[in-house]
């Protein structure tokens, strides 16, 4: 466990970056394929909004499996973000 007491403000964010990049990435990756291979448009206006909404489906997942686990970067965290993003951006269109 993270003693947050023992952590200075540029380690905490390094911290925090960590632990959102997953999120992060995958957000990006699928919203941005889903622009190339959906022939349909989508209902949501504007990539930015896509993205936001499936970069916060993304970190919840990502706190749940902290909250669950007690430990973030777990194999099962990382395959219910991709499924949860995945299925997020599915409902988007």
């Amino acid at each position: 466990m993270i003693n947050i007491k023992n952590m200075n403000v540029i380690d905490l964010i390094l911290h925090a970056a960590g632990f959102m990049a997953p999120a992060l990435f995958v957000a990006l990756g699928v919203t941005l394929l889903a622009r190339l291979f959906m022939k349909t448009k989508l209902s949501t206006r504007g990539i930015s909004r896509q993205f936001a909404i499936n970069f916060a489906v993304g970190l919840a997942v990502c706190v749940a499996g902290l909250v669950i686990t007690g430990h973030d970067g777990r194999m099962w965290t990382y395959a219910a973000l991709v499924l949860m993003v995945a299925t997020s951006q599915w409902a988007l269109g």
